[in-house]
Formats: C-alpha cells, sequence, structure tokens
C-alpha cells in the first residue's frame, strides 16, 4: 500500500503532537506515512518521508479561495499525492474547509454524486459507533442529497464496522413520516423506495430524534449540515460538561476523593470509549479518495488512530463500497 499522506500544517497548536502521532503509527504499526508541510517547521520527523510545501493554510483562512490562490499548501499537496498514486489517504488535522475544498478540487467526486458529506462517527457504548452525516460540509440540503447521503453512510457503515445491514434513520423533530421540514418529509418519502439501497445494503427504519443519536437503534443517521454540524457540537459540549461534572463531584470531599478511588477505575473504559480521540477523525464521502478530516487540536493519540482508520478504509476498498452504493 502506498503511503497515508498527513498534512502537519495549520493546526491550532502546531505541528509537535501531529509529527508525533505519524511516527507512532509508522513505527509501532508499521504502517506507512508521508508528511506534508514546511521542513523547517518540523521537529524530529525520524525515518519519515517529508514532502515539502511552502504555504499554509491557516484555520482562520477562507477555504474556498486559499485553496484555489495557495496551489503549494500542505493540504493541496496532500491531495495531489493521493490523485497522483503516490499516496494512499490523505489525513487533515487543519482548515476543515480547506480540507474539503482541496479533496474535492484534486481528486474529483465519485460519479453521481451531488455533494460530499462529512460523516462523522458518534460513540456508543458498548456498540458500534452511529455515523452521523452531514456533519456540516452542506449547511443547505435538496432530499436528493440526502438520499445519497444515507446510501454513503450505509456503504460506510457496513464495511467500517462490518455491519450486515446497516440501520439508516432520518433525524426529525418527531419519528412520524408527517413530522418535520419540507425537507425531511420529502426526503422521508424518498428513502422508503426500497430500490434506493441495493448498492449500499442499507435500510430505512424512519425518522429517529436526538435522543436515539447515541443509542444503539440505529447504525447511521442522517441530516442537512447545517443541522448536523450544530449536533455534533452540541454533543461535544455536553460531553466535556458531564467529564467535568463528574471528576468534580468525585474530588469535592474527602469522602468523595476516597470513593472515587474504587469508582474510576470502573469509568476509565467508559471515557476511553466516548474520548473522541479514539476515532481520529471524520470521513469525507463522496470524492475520489479516502479523506479523514481530524480536529485542528488533535493529539498524537487522534492521528494514530486517524492514521489507522485511513489504512485499514483503504484496504477494505471504502471508495469501490460508495461508487456502488451511490444512484446518480
Amino acid at each position: 500500500m502506498q503511503p497515508i499522506a498527513v498534512d502537519v500544517m495549520g493546526t491550532d497548536n502546531g505541528p509537535t503532537q501531529i509529527v508525533a502521532g505519524a511516527r507512532q503509527a509508522a513505527e509501532d504499526l508499521g504502517i506507512p506515512v508521508v508528511l506534508v508541510g514546511r521542513p523547517d517547521a518540523l521537529a524530529d520527523t525520524g525515518s519519515l518521508e517529508v514532502v515539502a510545501a511552502s504555504e499554509v493554510i491557516a484555520m482562520g483562512e477562507d477555504a474556498a479561495s486559499s485553496v484555489r490562490r495557495k496551489k503549494d499548501a500542505s493540504v493541496v499537496r496532500a491531495a495531489e499525492l493521493v490523485r497522483d498514486g503516490k499516496a494512499s489517504a490523505m489525513v487533515c488535522p487543519g482548515n476543515t474547509g480547506a480540507a474539503m475544498g482541496s479533496a474535492l478540487l484534486r481528486l474529483g467526486r465519485l460519479p453521481g454524486v451531488s455533494r460530499p458529506a462529512i460523516a462523522t462517527p458518534l460513540p456508543v457504548p458498548g456498540s458500534t459507533p452511529t455515523v452521523l452525516l452531514d456533519a456540516g460540509a452542506n449547511a443547505e440540503c435538496q432530499p436528493g442529497w440526502l438520499v445519497q447521503f444515507a446510501q454513503m453512510g450505509a456503504a460506510y457503515a457496513a464495511g467500517r464496522y462490518g455491519i450486515t445491514t446497516p440501520r439508516v434513520g432520518l433525524l426529525s423533530i418527531g419519528e412520524e413520516d408527517t413530522k418535520g421540514s419540507d425537507l425531511v418529509k420529502e426526503a422521508n418519502a424518498l428513502l422508503r423506495n426500497a430500490a434506493v439501497w441495493e448498492g449500499s445494503g442499507g435500510t430505512f427504519v424512519g425518522n429517529v430524534e436526538g435522543r436515539d443519536l447515541l443509542s444503539d437503534r440505529l447504525d447511521v443517521v442522517v441530516t442537512d449540515g447545517f443541522t448536523g454540524n450544530v449536533v455534533l457540537k452540541t454533543l461535544e459540549g455536553a460531553m466535556g460538561f458531564m467529564r467535568r461534572a463528574v471528576v468534580g463531584a468525585l474530588t469535592a470531599t474527602e469522602e468523595a476523593a476516597q470513593a472515587s478511588q474504587h469508582v474510576l477505575p470502573l469509568l476509565v473504559p467508559l471515557a476511553a470509549e466516548m474520548d473522541p480521540d479514539s476515532y481520529g477523525g471524520a470521513l469525507l464521502l463522496g470524492v475520489d479518495g479516502v479523506c479523514i478530516i481530524s480536529h485542528g487540536s488533535s493529539s498524537s493519540a487522534a492521528i494514530v488512530n486517524a492514521v489507522r482508520a485511513a489504512s485499514e478504509l483503504v484496504e477494505q476498498g471504502l471508495v469501490d463500497r460508495l461508487r456502488r452504493s451511490v444512484k446518480g
């Protein structure tokens, strides 16, 4: 397999954690990795190859104009490595819009795909994650796009998590088919057509509500990118609040601190399962290549898991699976 191209520039905290994670993935997991960025800005890269890129698209820059203007940006070069067959996938822990734009312009869309979508795994303790899409690529959507998101999400869940018949739900304000916006109602009617599932192997379970996202009731939940991104950020904030609240309660008094010695060992595995770093990032579905978008403040552990996921998705033939799933 060709190496995984890791963009090391444009992150929140600099390239140190990104390089460390890439080195660990290569040295401990044996996954070939190539770094893309400014060589003078990188510290100890070990034996990893560095593909030089003189420009950086920072987190606050406008993605669309920057991708077109900065042709030697690290994220653009990473996408070109995949396009040219010199890398098998790209991992980008920087500007999300720049990663999307670079992948779309350099790799292109899969045949029949109207719009790519960001698929984010949501942790479900004791079960496989729930795949949420779109998580922010398309703020405004058409019913047919949601159908394609559902097809791609089902194909991704089947390949990534080994689910024979992924259960797909449509996010709404009620389970009844009559509930929701015009977009949701029209998409619901389209998703009820069994023919749309012939390539992906999924099945439509109907409308679902926000409370179902972290349950084992479904495997994929589909919505527009505006709603999906709000849902994702709300869940991240709620999980962070709960972690702080639990730690605060367990250290509030001397008695609580003593009790925490018995409770914390039971909570640690759950915390690890709920940690976003364990998934490495989100996947951009619908482009002709594997593109994982990680958080701008990703730790080295998140990069290890992102590289691992990228490698596995390439080996599983995800792009071909997606190509078969979408009905243009």
